[in-house]
């Protein structure tokens, strides 16, 4: 099979298997069968037995991360749709979206420190809850490892689009606005895809708390998360 053939096979099966996923999910809302950690357990499984390699897959998932732009722009819609109960709440949005994104970054670190985990990994796990781009670079920045860093923004994605919002429900939080800001800032994208599926506003104010958490950590990152560990 040539290159572009192979690229085609493996973005198709993987945008199906996603489709899958999703239809499953919105069937039997089972946490535990979000779209994201069924595709991408289906595609390990596809993969191995069918003996594509990583490297074969790699030209495919190239093309659909660089879509991420595109599918993140498009949170502007229902943001802009939106836009009045931004306006009509904007001071309390962004002390809930700085508050919130302090206290994962301090706790996770701080939690990390009293397991007597290595330093590299405490560092690495301050940037589990913001979008993996800026992980990266942050992590890059406070001395950990953009690999180690990228692995816990996925889980922590991963694991809060799975249980996320039945927590909230648990905790008796319904407004919309407070459930879509409360999964943007500890889920990220993964989080704001689920969310999205309860409504636009809920989709919106994840949007919101995504991208504004991420800019805050950007800026306090560099000297906090050092002053964290020293402490």
């Amino acid at each position: 099979m040539s290159s572009i053939a192979m690229t085609a096979f493996t973005i198709s099966i993987t945008v199906s298997l996603y489709f899958i996923s999703r239809k499953i999910y919105l069937k039997t809302q089972n946490a535990l069968l979000t779209p994201l950690l069924l595709s991408t357990i289906s595609i390990i499984i596809i993969l191995h037995y069918s003996g594509i390699s990583f490297e074969q897959y790699k030209p495919g998932k190239e093309i659909m991360t660089f879509l991420l732009g595109p599918a993140t722009v498009a949170l502007a819609l229902p943001l802009y749709q939106n836009r009045q109960v931004l306006r009509k709440s904007l001071v309390p949005i962004l002390v809930g979206i700085a508050s919130g994104a302090l206290a994962t970054l301090t706790t996770a670190v701080l939690l990390a420190k009293m397991s007597g985990l290595d330093s590299l990994i405490v560092t690495s796990i301050a940037t589990k809850s913001i979008t993996a781009p800026i992980a990266i670079e942050i992590s890059q920045l406070t001395g950990g490892d953009p690999v180690i860093a990228v692995a816990f923004v996925v889980f922590t994605g991963t694991l809060g689009s799975m249980i996320g919002a039945n927590f909230l429900t648990l905790c008796k939080i319904d407004d919309p606005v407070a459930r879509g800001l409360a999964m943007g800032v500890t889920a990220h994208g993964q989080g704001t895809a689920i969310i999205l599926e309860e409504g636009e506003t809920q989709g919106a104010m994840a949007g919101v708390a995504m991208a504004l958490s991420a800019i805050f950590i950007s800026f306090i990152a560099p000297f906090y998360i050092p002053w964290l560990l020293n402490i």
